[in-house]
């Protein structure tokens, strides 16, 4: 009888871990303020700024699209980076608006635009989807699965909007942002670990109901949510990457709501951390908020290359994600 030994599969030892090295934003031209958002319901500018933080919202005009911003951030991107589109070798587009039903995936769509041949997918979590994908990204790279991955966040919020529900209409904006990862210097680690996870059975707090194609959210509820558990997931990424909250330099959470920033902000005793306020000038642009504003704190300044940042998402599904990054 002839014996047959049981195949064996071998993986490279690898130690190497990943970083960000090109960060990059796009935002529309229209800006609708604060004032205009309200008028419809008999309600002040200051009356959404006192609860939101909201100034304005940067949205889409008729004759752009969602497509040239995602471009444009990811130009800016590969920019920074020093790289050339033809060294990526896999992208992941974080999105919940950008490909509607019946349509291609924006990463398709997005691939053609740049000339990209390697891998190309969609990744839908919604408000913590560029954490989702950036936390993807890191594992493919540190697995060998890839050496360069450019992940997008890209959103069109407003195609998502009923313009008679106040709860919606007058919180989200358009945008887009792209972020290089690549192998870090050496056996170091510029992507911390994430930590992360889902609510399904919250889900209906926030959610576009079958039959239609407007969101509806239970403000209340998704407030309440965010204040409760954001704190909670931020503490175990830091503790992931083996720092404490006095290292933390810089936070960057999803831009949904000021409120829920300064309550998460008190939560972990950050105070002394420079701090991603987009939602001010811009809005919620759900997948697209984290990068963007990477991009504006890097690129102004406020932030510098090397230091540790808090990143933090959330929103429908409900999910939630966050990481500890080094700054590009």
């Amino acid at each position: 009888m002839t014996s047959f030994a049981n195949p064996t599969l071998t993986l490279p030892s690898r130690s190497v871990g990943a970083r960000i090295t090109g960060v990059g934003g796009a935002q529309p031209s229209g800006v609708v303020s604060a004032a205009s958002l309200m008028a419809p319901f008999g309600k002040t500018a200051e009356w959404l700024r006192e609860r939101t933080g909201i100034r304005q919202v940067r949205r889409l005009q008729k004759h752009e699209d969602l497509l040239d911003l995602a471009v444009k951030a990811v130009g800016r991107a590969l920019d920074d980076a020093g790289i050339a589109i033809g060294e990526v070798d896999s992208m992941i587009v974080a999105t919940c608006s950008g490909s509607p039903a019946g349509q291609q995936t924006l990463s398709g769509r997005l691939a053609a635009r740049l000339g990209l041949r390697a891998p190309a997918s969609d990744l839908n979590s919604a408000c913590a989807g560029f954490c989702y994908a950036l936390a993807t990204a890191a594992a493919l790279i540190e697995s060998g699965g890839a050496g360069t991955v450019l992940v997008v966040g890209a959103e069109r919020m407003s195609a998502l909007l009923d313009p008679d529900d106040m709860g919606t209409s007058i919180l989200f904006g358009d945008g887009a942002g792209a972020a290089v990862v690549r192998p870090a210097d050496g056996a170091g680690r510029g992507i911390g670990p994430a930590a992360w996870s889902s609510d399904g059975a919250m889900r209906g707090v926030l959610t576009i109901p079958e039959g239609r194609t407007t969101m509806q959210m239970a403000g209340q509820q998704v407030f309440r949510w965010a204040v409760e558990e954001v704190h909670k997931v931020a503490t175990d990424a830091i503790a992931k990457a083996g720092l404490g909250v006095g290292d933390i330099e810089v936070f960057v959470p999803h831009q949904a709501n000021l409120r829920i920033i300064d309550a998460v902000k008190r939560q972990l005793k950050i105070g002394h951390a420079t701090t991603a306020t987009d939602i001010v000038d811009s809005g919620n642009t759900s997948a697209a908020s984290i990068p963007i504003a990477l991009a504006r704190l890097r690129h102004s300044g406020q932030a510098k290359r090397g230091q540790l940042a808090l990143l933090t998402g959330f929103g429908a599904g409900l999910s939630i994600a966050a990481q500890v990054i080094a700054l590009p």
